[in-house]
């Protein structure tokens, strides 16, 4: 168990006020641009409930709300050995504020093994809210604050109990009450499409990261980070209260204190995009990477599916990938079989593919291996199974269809991450599974899905939504299709959403075949994608819109504008390029009749500069992805200058 929480409060403790001074915390981040304040009132029925409140810029966020969690005390009781089993109406009813105490200030920089920045600054003040029950139950419960220039953060603290040290967490009491007019982007299920409603309208649960627009121009953004020891947690309208959400978990939690819940997460900005360019704030809720050995075996990369599940497929695949400079070939489903029963044996390949052969062949060519593991053989088979798998070759894991949103299924989820890094295999994990930030702990687990992605064939719409919602809260494998006929959007929109939906292993030609492939320029783009990056941006977009990204990789940037189903004229200023150095810009955009290829992709070069900004008529449902490199050794030579014209 990793929840360890403060463990020596005499050594963390810089300050302390006492209840005396009112209980209440207060806490402001170091750009003073985020406050949050916590303390007591007492309700209508003369019981002290604790309430909060965050604000940014001066401008409520989340105005008077209530915070706490509901325990089953039978659980208590039965340990103790006490038979009147009654269950009280709140364990939160009445508990008193000893104290707040005031927690050094953190500033500091960390390298991240991989991620969309190579440098996460870690900044916040900290405070904790001491509170206990003078009933004679010993009852205690901390909250920790932290305030971040990104948004605020908050978890709950279960200390050791003297007697019994076990809690069954039945509610998360928390509640989000927001300003009037309060808008949400809002979908029921990781997978699913999204809507635009009033928070009061959000009747069924929805998902987090939960994107809130509201009145007067700010953005909000509710997530959640360190969740490996809990089960999922949505949001619902509360009946009778207005513009208020409540926190709805999916089971019941069984925890041993001394414990910590996951962390809340509170962010605001002026604009959207700013909330996705501040995401690292939930890897800096999770724990340090704890693989010793990681940087010399976790490598990100693209990779591309194998749909024949045959040798002779496999071997042409392979030869793709490495034409293709794509490090990673997976065979999905069927390459055991059954492969969605109990009845399957993930340690057998069917007949018609000769693994040890593909992955000799693989590794000849530097093409890694990777196999999708449906959950029933995971749940049967994974002690036995991922020794297995290493010692065939195998690089990494594609776990299909896996439950996790129970406690139960949580853990198991975690703890098969933590199995594959003991056996050196990296991890995707599919389905309804969304990050919160646990990569930076296991980076093996390079992505998973938790996204309405390309295999649905959503449309250009709803790609411009989710920059600003689901990738909030980290990679997603969008697994991009390019030359299947079902595409709703242009081509040029697949080459951009390569670059926006980031993930450091990007799945490409998800439903393609290296012999689909007829020579089309373009394809230059996948072939210098790159998947981790120095910095990351957001130039400009709103939900709904279109949304312009820009991503750098040593010296080289890539950018990708993603427009919505209507189309949209999109200026890229390119100020973010080095002053006085010069560019190659390659271009790929949408083109027409005069493109003489199927996927009607324009492909042009310029000479840029940090001066000039390019231009675009984007096509309804089109997109443009731009690859910008420094000139140098004639690499430009022949190339026009850009004159500012439509693109």
């Amino acid at each position: 168990m990793k929840k360890l929480g403060i463990l020596c409060w005499a050594l963390a403790v810089s300050a302390s006020v006492t209840a005396g001074d009112g209980g209440v915390l207060k806490l402001a981040s170091p750009d003073g641009t985020h406050s949050v304040t916590f303390g007591q009132r007492t309700n209508g029925k003369g019981v002290k409930e604790v309430r909060y409140s965050v604000s940014y810029k001066g401008r409520p966020v989340v105005t008077d709300s209530r915070a706490g969690l509901q325990m089953d005390n039978r659980v208590w009781e039965m340990a103790l050995g006490v038979r009147s089993l009654k269950q009280p109406e709140c364990w939160m009813d009445n508990l008193e504020a000893d104290s707040v105490v005031v927690l050094p200030s953190v500033d500091e920089t960390w390298t991240p093994l991989y991620g969309e920045r190579s440098r996460v600054r870690d900044r916040y003040h900290a405070a904790t809210l001491c509170l206990s029950k003078k009933d004679g139950s010993q009852y205690r419960l901390h909250i920790e604050v932290r305030a971040y220039n990104e948004g605020i953060a908050f978890r709950y603290y279960l200390p050791e109990h003297p007697k019994a040290i076990f809690h069954k967490v039945t509610e998360d009491l928390t509640e989000y009450t927001f300003p009037a007019g309060t808008m949400a982007w809002s979908e029921q299920w990781a997978q699913a499409r999204f809507d635009y409603l009033p928070v009061d309208s959000l009747k069924r649960p929805v998902e987090r990261a939960l994107t809130l627009e509201l009145p007067g121009g700010t953005w909000a953004a509710l997530a959640d980070a360190d969740v490996d020891d809990w089960c999922l947690t949505k949001f619902r309208a509360k009946e009778g209260e207005a513009h208020t959400l409540e926190s709805v978990m999916y089971s019941p939690v069984d925890v041993v204190t001394y414990y910590a819940t996951p962390w809340k997460v509170i962010m605001a900005a002026d604009k959207p995009g700013d909330l996705l360019e501040h995401n690292d704030l939930l890897l800096n809720l999770n724990p340090p990477c704890e693989i010793a050995d990681a940087d010399e075996w976790v490598k990100p990369g693209t990779i591309m599916r194998e749909t024949t599940i045959s040798t002779e497929g496999a071997i042409a695949t392979i030869d793709f990938c490495a034409a293709h400079h794509i490090p990673y070939m997976l065979f999905d489903w069927q390459w055991y079989m059954p492969c969605t029963s109990h009845d399957g044996d993930a340690t057998r390949v069917v007949d018609k593919l000769d693994m040890p052969r593909v992955v000799a062949y693989g590794r000849e060519k530097g093409v890694g291996i990777w196999v999708y593991v449906n959950q029933h053989a995971l749940m049967k088979q994974a002690r036995e199974l991922f020794p297995l798998l290493r010692q065939w070759g195998i690089v990494g894991v594609k776990s299909g269809f896996v439950q996790y949103a129970s406690h139960r299924w949580a853990t198991w989820l975690h703890d098969l991450v933590r199995l594959a890094a003991d056996n050196h295999l990296l991890m995707n994990i599919h389905d309804e599974f969304r990050p919160s930030g646990f990569s930076r702990t296991y980076p093996n687990l390079l992505t998973q899905e938790g996204i309405c992605g390309n295999e649905e064939f959503p449309d250009a719409t709803h790609n411009t939504i989710l920059p600003f919602t689901r990738m909030i809260n980290g990679a997603a494998d969008y697994t991009i299709c390019y030359f299947d006929k079902r595409l709703k959007n242009t081509h040029a929109h697949q080459l951009a959403a390569s670059l926006v939906f980031y993930s450091p292993l990007q799945t490409i030609f998800w439903y393609d075949r290296p012999s689909f492939y007829q020579g089309e320029p373009e394809i230059e783009w996948f072939e210098h994608l790159q998947t981790v990056f120095d910095d990351s941006r957001v130039l400009s977009g709103a939900p709904g819109k279109s949304v312009v990204m820009a991503r750098r990789k040593g010296a080289d940037w890539f950018v990708g504008a993603l427009t919505n189903n209507d189309g949209s004229q999109e200026d890229v200023s390119l100020s973010f390029l080095e002053e006085g150095r010069k560019y190659l810009a390659y271009i790929y955009t949408d083109g027409g009749e005069e493109v003489k290829t199927r996927t009607q992709v324009k492909c042009l070069r310029r000479v840029v500069d940090a001066s000039q900004t390019l231009r675009f008529r984007l096509k309804p449902r089109g997109g443009a992805a731009i690859r910008l490199v420094p000139v140098a050794d004639g690499n430009a030579k022949g190339c026009k200058k850009y004159r500012g014209e439509m693109l």
